[in-house]
Formats: structure tokens, C-alpha cells, sequence
């Protein structure tokens, strides 16, 4: 059983708020970037945070609602993926590579066997049920997709991440997330479903058809947050929410990729409300409905650059910015040591 998650230091938070506003700078004037040095400072329990050592965690899983329709490639591709992530050819694994972050890539519902690849062997299942017409996972698949994600993060932390991303690779998972985030925050179908890999009009509303009649299966139903996640998730999309939790109970901040990513953290809240304060979200999606996904989960993006391809790269392409935002926090000059008069 893991432990609870506790709250980040406030008292480091509020110090070093002060030190922001002793900087030679009129106070507020770097806006975000100071806004995240602090929030980096309260997760460390430092009032100046270490520098980031980023570990990005991609998830691999294959979804039964591919048989609807839903996507525009067939399942065979998440497998091909992973061998190009295994080969070092994605956009992650530059990204990774560029950032210095630690690269692991997890099977853990991918269709077809993998076991020649250097990746991390985890299968809980090969893909899942469609959710359309049935539960994507029984109990005990979420439950093992959910430890195969809180693993990935002791692995991370053990060899020394302060920072986590997780990523997702899984033909069809537009679906089970954007179900899950309407089941979730009681949004509609058609605010948050979109073209994922880039659907036609006709493919467009037979997902919306596909995610309302997943939705009409689960009326009237109480449902804890486990079990809206076996019901309509994704096992990448579990193993990223027990990711989000095991990183947030070992005290280390996750930032929040695209609109798969979303869904996994709106259901790790679902399971544990104190998960939300360890997210920051890093960017917003051009997928529908991750702008609404991030307001219910009260995260604000740091930036918007149009990207929507998912795999952890939008929250890679962040890293550097929040690199920047400790740095300027520990080096920049407060007024006293730079002999710079304050305003009165």
C-alpha cells in the first residue's frame, strides 16, 4: 500500500515568495515564471529549488473501441511505435535526449508481443475490451495497470527525478479519455470529443456516437474513481494515473502532457483529491476539450503551441522553461546585494 500524499511545504512556498519580491525586478514582473519557482520550491521544501533532473515514463497500451471505428490508423501502429521509441527515432526520445531526462518506455497492454525490445515488459493485458459495449478492464487489470504505473515512478525517483512525465502511445485512446473526462467533469460529447490522429467529419461523429453510448452504459451508476477508469480507461492510461499518484505520495511534482494525460490526471483525483496539488499542466492541447480538461482540474497551461501529438511532448518541450524560471529564482541579485534601491 503506498502512503498518503501529503501537501507541499507551504512555509517554503510563502519563502520564497519573499525572496521573489526581494529580487531586482518590480515585483511580479516575470509573471508565470515565478509563479512555478515558487510552486517548485513548496514541492522541494526548499526556499531556492535544485535545478530539474526530468524522467519521462511513455505508456503503451491498445484499445478494443478501435473496432468502432474511432481512429484513423489501425492498432498495429502502437506497437510499431514503440519499437521506433525503442530505436530512438520519436519525437520523445529527441526531446529526451535534448532535455537530459531519463527515457523508460513500459508495455503494459500493447496487442502484439514485444519481447526482443529494450523497453520495460509489464503487460497486464493485450489491449483492452471495448468500452462501447462492455468494461474496458475487469477490477484486477485496472488495479495491476495502476501498479505498473506507480512502479515506473519509484523506478524514476529511485534514480533521481525530482520532476515526472508520463507519456501515452495507444492507437484509439483519444476515446476511452474522452470519456473519461466527460464521466469525470459531466462535460458533453461534443465539447470534448475531437479528430485525435485526425478523423474525417463522418469519423468524427461515429466517436462522439461511440463515447456517448460507452456514457449511456454507465447511467445512473455510482461509480468510485477506479472504477470509472476500468470501466471506460485505457491500461496507459491507468498506468499514467498511478503514476501521477505513486509520484505525488513520494513528494515529487508531475507535469501534466496533453489531453490523454489529462484524462489519466482527472482520474488519479477521482481516486485521490490530494494528487492535484503535484500536477502542473504544460501546455494546451489543440485536441477539443483539453482546454476544459485542464479547468476542471484547475491546472493552467504554460503554454499553447498548437501541438497535439502526445507521447510527453508538449510537458518535454516545457522543461526548459522551468529550468529558466529556478534559475532566474537562485542567481538573480536581491536589491541589498546589488545595492539597487527599492521602491517605496
Amino acid at each position: 500500500m503506498s502512503q498518503a500524499i501529503a501537501l507541499p511545504a507551504h512555509a517554503f512556498h510563502e519563502a520564497a515568495l519573499q525572496r521573489q519580491n526581494s529580487l531586482t525586478k518590480p515585483a511580479g514582473s516575470l509573471g508565470v515564471l515565478e509563479t512555478v519557482a515558487c510552486r517548485f520550491a513548496a514541492w522541494q521544501g526548499k526556499t531556492i529549488p535544485v535545478s530539474l533532473q526530468p524522467a519521462i515514463t511513455v505508456f503503451a497500451g491498445d484499445h478494443g473501441v478501435t473496432a468502432e471505428g474511432v481512429s484513423a490508423y489501425p492498432s498495429i501502429v502502437t506497437g510499431e511505435m514503440v519499437k521506433n521509441f525503442a530505436a530512438g527515432g520519436a519525437a520523445i526520445c529527441v526531446l529526451a535526449r535534448a532535455i537530459a531526462a531519463r527515457l523508460e518506455v513500459v508495455d503494459v497492454g500493447v496487442l502484439g508481443q514485444l519481447p526482443e525490445l529494450p523497453i520495460v515488459q509489464a503487460k497486464v493485458a493485450a489491449g483492452t475490451a471495448n468500452l462501447a459495449v462492455e468494461a474496458a478492464m475487469t477490477a484486477e487489470q485496472c488495479a495491476a495497470a495502476l501498479e505498473v504505473g506507480r512502479a515506473a515512478a519509484r523506478r524514476a525517483v529511485e534514480h533521481g527525478a525530482n520532476l515526472l512525465i508520463a507519456g501515452d502511445m495507444g492507437i484509439g485512446n483519444t476515446t476511452p479519455s474522452a470519456a473519461l473526462i466527460c464521466r469525470l467533469t459531466g462535460y458533453s460529447v461534443d465539447s470534448i470529443v475531437g479528430r485525435g490522429t485526425g478523423i474525417d467529419d463522418a469519423g468524427l461523429v461515429n466517436k462522439r456516437r461511440v463515447v456517448q453510448q460507452a456514457l449511456d452504459r454507465l447511467h445512473g451508476q455510482s461509480l468510485d474513481g477506479q472504477a470509472v477508469l476500468a470501466e471506460l480507461g485505457g491500461l496507459e492510461i491507468a498506468a499514467m494515473a498511478g503514476f501521477y499518484l505513486e509520484g505525488a505520495a513520494l513528494g515529487v511534482p508531475a507535469l501534466v502532457d496533453g489531453f490523454i494525460a489529462s484524462a489519466a490526471a482527472l482520474a488519479a483525483r477521482a481516486i485521490d483529491p490530494a494528487v492535484a496539488d503535484w500536477l502542473l499542466a504544460s501546455h494546451c492541447s489543440e485536441e477539443t476539450g483539453h482546454k476544459l480538461a485542464l479547468e476542471a482540474l484547475q491546472l493552467n497551461p504554460l503554454v499553447a503551441l498548437g501541438m497535439r501529438l502526445g507521447e510527453g511532448s508538449g510537458a518535454a518541450t516545457c522543461v526548459p522553461l522551468l529550468q529558466l524560471a529556478i534559475k532566474l529564482h537562485a542567481e538573480m541579485a536581491t536589491f541589498a546585494q546589488a545595492g539597487v534601491t527599492e521602491k517605496d
